[in-house]
């Protein structure tokens, strides 16, 4: 290939090569022989989980694994450290849970997605240079839209569309800032920037990613999009997008003071909204945006503990959110709705997801025993440590919201809020309990033993969540939520209807905008219509006449008279040329044989 000078320092398997492997292949299976190639789905995920373990012991220290030179560049496909290894660790789990949970889907399209959605996640944690990290990243945006897209629905379609839209902003905000960058320093690397020494281009670059952490305004696109994804799409988007914004803010915005204010407000903003809705899946959305927002204050502090927090936290996250999509789920998957209103009565006919459900519930609660309670209370007293009070106490009191919202709420009203259910159940295949039952165990497993966790931290941290006062503190916290909502359990149930939040906004914006460019267009035709009909209609109606009479009286005139004379005359001549008889035609051929002679010879 031309400019493609070499592939060099291929020391590690890219764990993107396997996803976009199996993607080629399934575009050329049918949907019919799924129950043949399903299995196919398992290979990538083990692949990129035996990679990313042998990166993990195998070297210490930062290490560039992967170079390609392209177009006089050096791009990087594998930076590796510590930051990077945090999250490719929780992805390569998470991809082989999620694909466990998709084992029944027919639909090659939705795998392919998914795959590409993957692939594209590895490819912005290993990348070490903003082109590398560019091209992923609009490959997540590709991959993910197409997991709402194949839902079929007209909801789906409209809000992935939506979806599309804003991260195509998203994009060209860090397309534009890079290039800038690139103008000014002369090189693409992906590295950590100064609060002190930040430019415009890294302002510019920041809000390319702030949009992919859904932070508050730009936050709308995502409780818009995410309940209208496929069933499994869903668990693949609420590990991904979002997570990948916290590892490039946490490599390259660490310090920022404004991400530590805006992540509060998420947190806060983000439960607010959870607290009043009804669809099951989009209370969880907004709850994405509640707990990236501990992440994202974490990294604003930029204290070596917060900094860990927040990566303890996204991968606590991943965890717990893929579970609670994957219950949520199987309830639309089973019930047909996720709306609180048309659910209840549950817990009898489906034990198994109440249980798994709840295990992630309180897991996002940060109840001790699980991993929420090792990951979000490090971020919190890392905050009160750096002398950050109001954004330890507003990260407390979104606590208090998110047990209320996804802890007791949605759980009462979808399993217990009625005495029998008389919905109609759908079956729930086997491997969709046995994605959330793996997930529960490491939710589980991580909470009791958090030194698993705390040990592959990009620093060295000697916090202890299992103190008195930490585990009195969320046990005061969940206790009282809890006896809140119990007092108040008939005054707050949920309404079957739609809240809009800052995507009125949105839509406010693009109505406008359509009739900034409709009523000029429509005055410049209707202006044009009235000309068009007193002068350009009558004016094609005379050219039309004036080409009516040159046809018939030059074009026909000329035809018919040389018709009339080939008929006439020439006609009379030739018939007269036609003797039949062989000499006549012989003594013919040889005059025009002597006049041929004649008229050589004397050139």
């Amino acid at each position: 290939m031309a400019g493609l000078d070499q592939l060099a320092g291929i020391h590690f398997l890219h764990p993107s090569i396997g996803f976009l492997a199996l993607a080629l292949v399934m575009a050329f299976l049918s949907n019919e022989r799924y129950m043949t190639w399903r299995w196919l789905l398992l290979a990538p995920p083990v692949l990129a989980i035996f990679s990313v373990m042998a990166l993990t012991f195998g070297g210490d220290g930062a290490r560039e694994l992967a170079t390609l030179h392209y177009l006089g560049q050096t791009l990087s496909l594998g930076r590796v450290d510590t930051l990077a290894l945090v999250f490719a660790n929780v992805f390569a789990i998470q991809s082989l849970i999620g694909f466990i949970y998709a084992l029944h889907v027919a639909d090659r399209g939705q795998h392919m997605a998914a795959c590409l959605y993957i692939a594209g996640g590895f490819g912005c944690v290993f990348a070490g240079d903003y082109v590398t990290l560019f091209i992923f990243w609009e490959v997540m945006s590709i991959g993910s839209v197409f997991l709402i897209w194949l839902r079929g629905t007209q909801a789906a379609t409209a809000a992935g569309f939506r979806y599309f839209l804003f991260h195509i902003f998203g994009g060209l905000f860090l397309l534009a800032g890079l290039l800038l960058r690139y103008a000014e320093l002369g090189t693409f690397a992906f590295t950590a920037v100064s609060p002190e020494a930040a430019r415009y281009y890294d302002y510019i670059i920041l809000i390319g990613f702030l949009v992919n952490a859904a932070c508050v305004p730009l936050h709308a696109w995502l409780p818009d999009a995410y309940p209208e994804a496929t069933v499994t799409g869903a668990v693949f988007m609420s590990a991904f997008t979002t997570k990948t914004a916290v590892y490039v803010l946490a490599r390259a915005y660490a310090g920022f003071d404004i991400l530590a204010v805006a992540g509060v407000v998420m947190c806060l903003y983000g439960v607010f909204y959870a607290t009043i809705e009804n669809n099951a899946r989009r209370i969880l959305s907004y709850h994405i945006v509640s707990q990236v927002g501990y992440m994202v204050c974490g990294i604003g502090i930029g204290t070596a503990m917060t900094i860990d927090g927040a990566c303890a936290h996204a991968y606590a996250h991943i965890l717990y959110k893929g579970l609670l999509f994957m219950g949520a789920g199987c309830l639309l998957y089973s019930a047909g709705t996720a709306k609180l209103t048309e659910l209840g009565g549950l817990a009898s006919r489906l034990p198994l997801v109440m249980i798994c459900y709840m295990v992630g519930a309180v897991s996002i609660s940060g109840m001790p025993l699980f991993n929420g309670f090792v990951s979000k209370t490090m971020t919190i007293t890392g905050a009160a440590e750096a002398h950050r009070t109001w954004l330890a106490l507003g990260m407390e009191l979104a606590a208090v919201g998110t047990f209320l919202s996804v802890g007791i709420k949605l759980p009462y009203f979808a399993f217990w809020s009625k005495p029998k259910s008389t919905v109609e159940l759908k079956p729930i295949p086997w491997n969709m309990y046995l994605g959330m039952a793996v997930s529960s165990l490491l939710c589980l497993g991580t909470g009791l033993f958090p030194e698993l966790l705390y040990g592959i931290l990009p620093y060295p941290t000697d916090y202890q969540p299992y103190t008195a006062w930490h585990v009195l503190q969320a046990c005061l916290i969940l206790g009282f939520t809890g006896l809140g909502f119990y007092l108040m359990r008939a005054i707050i149930p949920p309404h079957a209807s739609r809240n809009l939040d800052f995507d009125i906004l949105y839509r406010l914006i693009g109505r406008w905008f359509v009739k900034l460019v409709s009523v000029p267009a429509a005055a410049i035709d209707n202006i044009w219509t009235d000309v068009y009909e007193k002068i350009g209609l009558k004016a094609l109606i005379e050219a039309g006449f004036l080409t009516s009479v040159f046809d018939v009286k030059v074009i026909d005139g000329v035809l018919d008279g040389s018709a009339k004379g080939v008929r006439e005359v020439g006609g009379a001549t030739v018939a007269r040329s036609q003797t039949g008889r062989l000499q006549d035609y012989l003594a013919a051929a040889v005059a025009i044989g002597l006049v041929v002679f004649v008229a050589v010879w004397l050139r």
